[in-house]
This record gives structure tokens, sequence and C-alpha cells, in this order.
């Protein structure tokens, strides 16, 4: 072990005496190194803070000359900070003696990390109200602070339920309708969390019943995330509304008891906020479709459902849904309920209530919302678990098609949906070779065409739109993806016009040039085993020759260069696989070419393949191949007395 990571390890273990040992009678600039990052990322500094280690924390910045700012790497909650400070460490994990003797040590109290957190926004996170409270009360840390989304010191307050906490913000001055980065603010925080009683405060204190980038209202947000007290509590301003029927022994509902209990002293929700009757009947709609598909109660979602149904025919002026422009296929045509007697005929068909759910929250939430086309997918991922996997696909390409037209280019949600599709067809591909011929699982080429040519149009759109940092990881996957789906399609009979509409989505693919990962062109990628992982499961294995060749009949440039100036040659000598190398070979791609290295693919392939024949080199050599690197080698001048493709054809060499 280093000295290096033996300061570390002692920092982190909290052993002064050894760290005493290790660093006593140093020089200045031999601990000034020795301060400095570990291999994990963090200064020994970071992680006696973080650790809760006073005594080092002290010894290390009055003795040793630790920076009180420098930042590092540390890790909480399973989560790695990048650029967190020490006050940061310290104030996070709650350890208040720490935080004082970084601040009388010259800590910066509102020092960020990359993402813009502060050490007040750590200790709200985690609950610490005496750290809060000394960095607010005693150094005026900045409350409106906000990390790159927008998120406030208040709004994480709520979202995480510290009543205290959140209390102590406002009393403090903190601005109750900020809006963060997506237009949320921290009602909209409460509401998700279910924090009735600070959401009775943020009322206290004026808070505003706002709409956020998705048009929700915390109303909306409490129905989505199933929290009925809060559902409850908001809607009693609509006039004529009665509070749910409770039993001789107490609440209906068990979270009815939790509102009960609120502050006598906050403020009444008619006085703050109150709820048109349409708000009303879309919250306990949503709230009804929650419980079909997070909480899996039916019996739950027709209580809600009938409540909704009765204030849409309250005082006999009927509130009409609005109807959608079409039936939808993928949800078995069905329609909304509109009566009564519809909604109580629901009970004998748990199918049709599921639906019903769908229904419901893609008319209320929007098809922009995330929440509308994850259960779409969740509800095929039940079919799927059932056997039905038709039903499965239909939801899904509903909900793709829904994300393609509705979220920007390889969005998280949208790359999940054809990995997904990926690892189903793989599933099903197999389910069915396994088994003897007959009646079981079956996917078609329409199937597999169908969502490789949508992923082609995301790459399309991807690169339609100038690129940003951090896109490059998500291009790549979305390339492997086509890739594994143009493999499973490859196992399936077609016809000669649909081999020509495959082959037509792959050249759309090839015009668009796409580059994965260190510049890999499709072709590259087909050749390189880092493909076969895109997810948790196996889809399809690479590098394969079955891609290779569709990818060649395409237009694929066999002699292409990634960013090492390899071409798809060198990266199937790197793999060992001579079949694909002569494939590449006899669709014209040059033996004889060299890389950044100056390696060429057959000094790149292993020797005992080389030794064994596995390819022939002197057969694919020209002796114009030759003579070009003939030229190169005895380094004859060439440049301006050639055509240009001949000078482009000796660099190849």
């Amino acid at each position: 072990m280093d000295l290096h990571t033996a300061v570390y390890n002692a920092a982190r273990d909290g052993k002064l005496q050894l760290l005493q040992k290790l660093l006593g009678g140093r020089g200045r600039e031999e601990l000034e190194e020795l301060m400095g990052a570990a291999a994990g990322g963090g200064t020994p500094l970071l992680i006696a803070a973080r650790r809760g280690h006073l005594d080092v924390v002290e010894f290390l910045v009055d003795r040793c000359g630790a920076d009180v700012e420098a930042g590092g790497s540390v890790h909480f909650d399973g989560e790695t900070i990048e650029g967190a400070p020490p006050l940061w460490a310290a104030s996070a994990a709650g350890h208040l003696a720490v935080v004082r003797s970084l601040l009388r040590r010259g800590a910066s109290v509102n020092r960020t990390t990359r993402t813009n957190s502060t050490p007040l926004r750590a200790a709200c996170f985690d609950g610490h109200l005496d750290v809060v409270r000394y960095l607010v009360g005693e150094h005026q840390a900045d409350l409106e602070v906000a990390n790159r989304h927008g998120h406030t010191c208040l709004m994480i307050s709520c979202y995480k339920g510290h009543r205290e906490i959140a209390r102590y913000l406002l009393e403090q001055g903190a601005r109750v309708n900020r809006r963060s980065a997506k237009g949320n603010t921290a009602l909209h925080d409460c509401a998700e969390s279910g924090s009735l009683e600070i959401l009775q405060l943020l009322l206290g204190r004026r808070a505003r019943m706002e709409r956020d980038g998705y048009g929700m209202t915390p109303l909306l947000a409490a129905s989505v995330t199933g929290h009925t007290n809060i559902v409850e509590f908001l809607i009693q301003a609509q006039p004529g509304l009665e509070r749910p029927p409770r039993g001789p022994g107490g609440p209906e509902d068990p979270e009815d008891d939790e509102e009960e209990q609120r502050d006598p002293d906050a403020p009444s929700v008619e006085s703050c906020c109150p709820t048109s009757r349409e708000a009303a009947v879309e919250a306990l709609e949503l709230l009804g479709a929650t419980y079909v598909d997070k909480k899996r109660d039916l019996l739950g979602a027709l209580k809600h459902w009938r409540r909704a149904m009765e204030l849409r025919h309250q005082g006999g002026e009927y509130l009409p849904k609005p109807q959608p422009p079409q039936l939808v296929l993928a949800y078995g045509y069905a329609r909304e309920v509109s009566t009564v007697q519809e909604l109580e005929a629901l009970i004998t068909d748990p199918d049709e209530m599921r639906m019903q759910a769908l229904l419901i929250r893609e008319r209320i939430l929007g098809p922009s919302h995330p929440d509308t086309s994850y259960y779409i997918r969740y509800r095929g991922a039940v079919y799927a678990d059932s056997g039905n996997f038709q039903r499965c696909i239909g939801l899904w390409k509903y909900a793709l098609d829904m994300q393609q037209n509705h979220l920007e280019p390889l969005s998280p949600m949208t790359a999940s949906s054809f990995l997904s599709f990926a690892e189903l067809f793989s599933y099903v591909l197999q389910e069915r070779s396994a088994k003897a011929p007959g009646p079981g699982p079956h996917v078609g080429f329409a199937d597999l065409m169908g969502v490789l040519g949508k992923g082609v149009r995301e790459v399309e759109r991807a690169l339609q739109l100038p690129k940003e940092p951090g896109d490059a990881g998500q291009f790549a996957k979305a390339l492997a993806i086509i890739l594994h789906l143009l493999y499973l399609l490859e196992k399936v009979e077609c016809s000669p016009s649909q081999e020509h509409l495959k082959h037509q989505t792959v050249y759309r693919l090839l015009k668009c040039a796409p580059r994965g990962k260190n510049g890999f062109t499709p072709l590259h990628m087909a050749v390189d085993k880092d493909t076969t992982h895109v997810g948790r499961y196996r889809v399809g294995l690479f590098p394969s020759l079955a891609v290779v060749r569709v990818l060649l009949d395409c237009g694929a440039d066999p002699d292409s260069r990634d960013f090492d100036n390899n071409t798809p040659l060198h990266i199937a000598a790197q793999n060992n696989c001579p079949a694909i190398m002569s494939a590449l070979v006899e669709a014209g791609a040059h033996l004889d070419t060299t890389n950044a290295f100056r390696k060429t693919p057959l000094e790149l392939l292993a020797g005992e393949l080389l030794a064994a024949g596995a390819l022939q080199p002197f057969n694919h050599v020209s002796l114009q191949c030759l003579a070009a690197r003939a030229l190169h080698r005895n380094k004859v001048p060439y440049k301006g007395f050639i055509p240009e493709d001949l000078e482009a054809f000796i660099e190849l060499h």
C-alpha cells in the first residue's frame, strides 16, 4: 500500500495517532501532495468530515495545511457526489461539531458541489435540523441557492417530509412560491410525498396552486402518487362535495386518520385554494387510475370513480368528459364510461377497468407526461407476464409512438422502450425455437420491422438536433439496440418484398452516417463483442456475421475508420473473427490498411488463427496495395504529383 492510500485510509477510519506518525516531519510540498485526492476521488479531509472524525479534521487542517474548500467525490445513499467540499459532506452526514470546526477554519458556507448543491441543502435533504439552524442562524447560509434542477432547500425539505426544517425555513423567509426548472413548487413536492402538515404550513404562507411544466397542479400530483389524504384535503372547498363516509369504528380509510391529525391552527383549504368542480372530478378520476395501476386496488378505484361520477352529475347539470379524437386499438377500442350503470358494470370486467385507468390518465395528464406512457408500458408488461405477448406489443408500440411524438430524441424513457422490445422479442423467439411446432408465442416480421423502423427514426431525430455533452453514450446505446433488432430480424423468415423493406430501412440508417463510441460506425459495432451488452439480459450475440452481411448489402463502407483509424477489419481481428474478416475482404476491405498505431488487421489477428490458415492474406493483397505500402515505407514524396484519390489510397495503407 502506498503512502497516499495509507493516509486516506487512516483519515477514513479516524486513526489520529497513525496519521500523526505517517505525516509527522514531512515537508510542505509533500504534505500538499498527500492532502490531494486519493484513487477514489476524495481527499483525506473530505472523508474525515464525511465520517465525523473531528480530531482528524482539525489535525489535517491545522497541522497539515489541508484545503478546507477542496472538493472531491463522496458517497451518500448509494450515489457518488462529485465536487463536494468537506463542509457539504459534514452537513449531509449531520456532524454538527465538524461543521462548526470547518466554518471556524474558513470554509465557505455556500460552497456548492458540481450539481450546485449547498451544505444547507445537504442538511435539509437528510433532515439534520440542528445543522440547518446553525448554518442559517449563525452563518446566514443562503436559503435560495437552487441545485442544477432548480430545487431549493424548502422544496427538498417538503419532498423528504421534514416538517420542522420546512417550518424553520419558512420562518427565516424562504420563498414559498419559487419554481424549479420544470415549474414545480414546494406545494407539488408536498403533494408528491404526502406531507399534509407541511402542505398546510405552505398554504398558511400564501403558497399558490400553480401548474408545473406538465400542466400539473399539486392536487393532480397528489392523485398521481396516490396520497388520498392530500386529495381529500384539497377538494374540500368544492361546494356540495361531502366528506367520505366514516363507519362507527373510525375512518374508513387508514389515510383519513392522518388527515384528522393536522394542526388545528392551520388555515382551511377553502381560504387558500378553492377547488373547482372540474378539478375535483379530475383529481378523483386520476386517483382511481392510480389505485388500479399503482396500488392494484380495483375496489378502491371504484370508490373514487363513483364520487367523481356523482360530482359530474351534481345538481342535474352534467359535466361532460372530453372525447378523444379516435378510439385506440391498443386499448381494445375501449371507451370511457359516462353513466353510473356503466361504471358499476366494470366490477365484472377487471381488464376493462384497467383500460379505463389508461384512458383516464391519457385524458387528464396528456401524452407528454412521463406517467402516461410509463403506465401503458407497465400494463403491457403485465400482459407479457401472463403470456399475452401480442397485447403487450400493441400497448408498447402505442407508448413508443407517444414518446417519439412528445419527448426529446433519445430520452431515457424512449431508450428504455426500445431495449424492452429487444429483450421481449429475444425471449419470444427463444421460447418459440425451444418448443415443438404448433401453437405458442409468436413474433413476426411486422412486429420486429415496425420497431426497427422506429429505432432508425429515433436516430434520424437525434441527428437533426445539435449535439449536447453526454449525448454520445445514449446515442451509442441506441445504435447498439438497433443492431440487436436487426440481429433478431435475421432469424425471422421474410418474403422478397419484406426483405426489400428491411434493406430500405437499413439504408436509411447508413445514410445518416451515425457514429457510436470512439467513432464506431454500425459496421464497426457489428464486429465488436462489446455490442452484445446493452441491458440486463442478453439479446443478440456479437460479432454477428449475419448483421455484417446485411450492412454490407445495404452499402456500409468496409474501409470506414473510427477515431483511432481502425477499419471494421481491425475490430474483427481484435475479436478473432476470421469468418467475418473474410466477408469484409470479399466486400472490398483492404487487409493491409494500417490504423493510427501503424498496425494492420493481420497483425492484430491471433497468431494461432493466422497459422491455421483461417485467412489467406496473399489471396487478397493487390499489386496496387503493395506499391502503396512501398511508397509510404520508403518515404517517397507523392503529394501533389498524383491524383487526390490515389493520395487517399496510399494514406489508407
